[in-house]
């Protein structure tokens, strides 16, 4: 479904600044499956969603999305088929613009509507209602509202919302609820949870959890110094616990893992 072949990024050439942020990345994933990817600071995990999206042209490799070769695809063109969301409740949302123009404006990029006269039908915005009912959090209520009156975790499952109102081919979920509460990232990780299985959605997720990192999804990537150094899944995953995680780590990069905040920083 998405296939990375040795995919790198160096940032500043030929400079006293150049660092490699990929290096030679490698990674094949199968229609349905979601992943989680956790690493420090540095370790190439948003460069990596950066170049998927098209946010950040490669150095070398193809990015290939159900067998098409998407390397040097515009991001505008990518959207159509790729979701993706950010730390930032600010980001993927028009303050100013209502939650129904909001869906509209999303749900039309996605189906390709690009016409400045295209609107949508009285049977899709019902569709927007439906969808926000299911959110539980009363969204579908105030559609006319405009975006910036929500909390951070409103906005964000809006978002969410938005970029699966068309099912898309990938959705890039970059760290999306860390800038939520405790109690509002659960809700809106198990909304992702249930929205990714209902529609079967193939998903990549960056989290500096490790415990989300290990039990959703079907897949755990870790990263450092811009490679994957190791990739879990199966019995091997589900037998995983902090402790043999952090083992393991320093084994595949000779560093050590102290806790969670371990994967804030680079060493």
């Amino acid at each position: 479904m998405l296939k990375l072949s040795h995919i790198s990024k160096t940032f500043n050439p030929g400079t006293v600044n150049e660092k490699s942020a990929l290096s030679d990345i490698s990674l094949s994933l199968e229609t349905g499956e979601f992943v989680t990817i956790i690493g420090s600071n540095g370790a190439g995990k948003s460069t990596l969603f950066g170049a998927i999206s098209g946010s950040l042209p490669t150095d070398s490799g193809r990015i290939l999305l159900d067998g098409t070769d998407i390397t040097r695809l515009p991001e505008y063109k990518r959207s159509k088929y790729i979701g993706r969301m950010f730390q930032d409740p600010l980001k993927g949302t028009a303050p100013h613009m209502t939650i129904e123009e909001n869906l509209a404006l999303a749900y039309l990029r996605a189906s390709g509507r690009t016409s400045p006269f295209s609107m949508v039908s009285r049977a899709e915005r019902e569709r927007f209602r439906e969808q926000l009912s299911q959110l539980g959090l009363g969204l579908e209520s105030r559609m006319k509202q405009p975006v910036g009156l929500l909390s951070g975790g409103q906005r964000q499952a809006l978002t969410l919302l938005m970029a699966t109102v068309v099912t898309p081919k990938l959705l890039l979920l970059d760290e999306h609820t860390a800038a939520l509460d405790p109690a509002t990232a659960e809700k809106v990780l198990a909304l992702t949870g249930d929205i990714v299985q209902k529609e079967h959605i193939t998903c990549m997720m960056i989290t500096h959890n490790i415990e989300s990192a290990l039990t959703l999804g079907n897949r755990t990537i870790i990263m450092s110094g811009g490679k994957i150094v190791f990739s879990l899944s199966g019995k091997e995953r589900e037998g995983m616990t902090l402790e043999s995680l952090m083992e393991l780590f320093r084994q595949y990069t000779s560093k050590n893992l102290d806790s969670d905040k371990m994967l804030l920083r680079e060493m």
